[in-house]
Formats: C-alpha cells, structure tokens, sequence
C-alpha cells in the first residue's frame, strides 16, 4: 500500500461552512469537509471543486492552498488501514443548494459551533480555526 493524494474544498460562505457526513471509510459517519482523491493529471485545486460538485451538488471556485494534513488511520494491531496526503483548498461559492450525493450520507451547512457539536472526523477542528483564525 502507498499513501495516497487527495483535497478537500473549504466553502466558507456567510459565516458557515459547507460539511458532509461520510459514508465510506476512512471516518465513516463522521462530518468533514467534501473531498476525495486526485486524478492522475489533475490539479489538487481542480480536484476540490470537482469533489465539491460531485457530493454535495454546490459549485465552487477554488481560490488557494490553505495546508496540507496528513491522514493516516491504523488498525488495532498498529498496521496502517488508510494513508492520505490532503491538500486542503479554500473554495469561494458559486450556486447550489447542498444535496448529500457520490459517497456522502448527508450534507449541509453549519456555523463553528455547530460544527464543533458534530462528530467530527480528524483535522476538522483545526482547519475552520485556520480559516476564522
């Protein structure tokens, strides 16, 4: 196995951000931002806004690199399950209306706090403080 590349969009719009609930591990039903891997040729910019538009239905245009987080799941007996490298994309909305789709159970948007009552997968937390600093 080797670690993989993906992105994940940012939408903060009008004080809330755009979250889904994962239906697939890693983080099964658990609430992150819209994302997945990246295509061979693909830019990790590209793949956010494409990953943004496949799970949820909104249309976004992506305005920069905010980090890179690693995420890396192990089982119990300590071997690596899941290995991504994510490049977190800070996303402006477009249109839409947020409608769960692809491998996303439900989607929606919430303010911090709302966010921080969630079950939240890893990094989560620490991206939207990044974001309202």
């Amino acid at each position: 196995m080797q670690p993989k590349l993906g992105a994940i969009a940012v939408v903060h719009h009008e004080g809330q951000f755009l979250l889904v609930k994962r239906k697939k591990e890693p983080n099964a039903n658990t609430w992150g931002f819209p994302g997945g891997h990246v295509e061979l040729g693909e830019t990790g910019l590209e793949a956010a806004v494409r990953e943004l538009a496949e799970e949820t239905g909104v249309i976004g245009k992506a305005e920069r690199y905010l980090t890179n987080v690693d995420a890396i799941t192990y089982g119990d007996d300590g071997s690596v399950r899941f290995h991504y490298l994510l490049a977190v994309v800070i996303c402006t909305y477009q249109s839409g209306t947020p409608l769960a789709a692809d491998d996303v159970s439900d989607a929606g948007w919430f303010t911090a706090n709302e966010a921080a009552e969630l079950d939240q997968s890893p990094n989560l937390q620490t991206i939207i403080e990044q974001v309202i600093g």
